[in-house]
């Protein structure tokens, strides 16, 4: 067993042994996003359906599979050696809680990721969920985790500069997003990538996330703002945007960016070890609220091998922050009218003393007109 395993077995058994907890229970499902924790314990990548890992404080790891799997995925590609295939899974994982007399068992993943055939089978006396725990057991980031979140970012990065670069009046938003795609997957994403877009006429992006259009053909002054998050070959999400525009944004999307740079200095400064959530998000809020917008989103998010994982950054996490976390943010700017929004994503590394961007792509509207390399404002991006 690697190191690195070995570290993420400790991490949780010692999050859990702090509860009084015998056992934890990881669910995973082939659901975008949720299929991490899965990857997280055991090496293995979900291909169809869903699975679980069994982590005893005191034996070695099961992961346990629905018995129609069996034939569902590479199981060999994992480390843990004990695998089930059970007809249904919940009655299994029952039996064994019985057998080994736990009284009490964590479960990750209870509320959105088991299936309702399994939950039904458990033991509810015996069982709690154990979501937030989890999520803050693995949350400070290793070296070999992090090199993996840059590697993420690297490749969400190059989705990003290869839309700018294939923009062309007339295209539809679907073509341009395939561009996207064909960089991530060639980059080692598999199918891991969730792909949204933003967009409007007239230099302004209305506030619905939508699924890129394979009808709707884009003009030359169009806002396009393409929600791009990735997991590299190492698994771990990132989050990176920029807003694409080949005509002249809207006054009110201008006024948005000067905001959107006044935060995202304050959230390199605030966002630092021993700061909390609810710290963090009130700061980088305020160039946004002062102004009287408001955020239709959440602020952001810790993120990992799972899209989204406890803390959110907001106003109801009062979770401090530690060193070597990783944090999406991506404020959802409003206007008063909701007739024009702006929205970044960056994925960011919380140190010591402050937060580092690992995207080094400029705050900035980008002209799919100018020359390579240039931002709308004539900045030269650093990929």
């Amino acid at each position: 067993m690697s190191e690195e395993v070995e570290r993420r077995y400790r991490l949780i058994r010692e999050a859990a042994a702090r509860d009084g907890l015998e056992a934890v229970l990881v669910c995973a499902t082939e659901y975008t996003g949720f299929e991490g924790a899965m990857f997280y314990l055991s090496g293995f990548r979900i291909l169809h359906r869903y699975a679980y890992v069994l982590l005893p404080l005191d034996e070695p790891p099961t992961n346990i599979f629905p018995g129609e799997g069996r034939w569902v995925g590479d199981h060999s590609e994992g480390w843990v050696e004990d695998r089930v295939f059970a007809e249904t899974p919940g009655k299994w994982i029952a039996e064994r809680i019985r057998a080994r007399g736990w009284k009490r068992v964590g479960v990750h993943g209870m509320d959105l990721v088991m299936p309702v055939r399994d939950y039904v089978a458990l033991p509810q006396d015996k069982v709690v969920r154990w979501d937030q725990q989890f999520d803050l057991a693995r949350a400070v980031k290793s070296a070999a985790e992090l090199e993996s979140v840059r590697e993420s970012v690297a490749i969400n990065e190059a989705g990003v500069l290869a839309v700018v670069e294939a923009w062309e009046p007339g295209k539809t938003e679907a073509e341009l997003m395939a561009v996207a795609e064909q960089a991530f997957v060639s980059r080692g994403t598999r199918r891991l990538t969730m792909d949204m877009v933003l967009t409007g006429p007239h230099g302004a992006a209305v506030p619905e996330m939508r699924l890129p259009d394979e009808q709707r053909r884009i003009a030359e002054d169009d806002m396009l703002i393409y929600g791009l998050e990735v997991a590299g070959p190492g698994g771990h999400w990132v989050e990176v945007s920029r807003p694409i525009c080949g005509g002249e944004p809207s006054d009110e999307s201008k006024r948005m960016m000067e905001a959107w740079r006044e935060y995202h200095e304050i959230c390199g400064a605030a966002m630092h070890a021993g700061a909390t959530a609810r710290e963090v998000h009130r700061a980088v809020a305020k160039p946004f609220v002062d102004r009287g917008w408001k955020l239709g989103h959440v602020t952001g998010h810790s993120i990992g091998m799972t899209m989204i994982e406890h803390p959110r950054i907001g106003e109801a996490f009062d979770v401090e922050l530690r060193e070597d976390m990783v944090c999406s943010m991506h404020p959802h700017v409003i206007s008063e009218d909701e007739r024009t929004c702006l929205y970044f994503q960056d994925t960011w590394h919380v140190q010591r003393d402050r937060a580092a961007a690992f995207s080094g792509l400029a705050i900035d509207f980008y002209d799919p007109r100018s020359a390579a390399g240039q931002t709308s404002s004539g900045k030269v991006h650093a990929a």
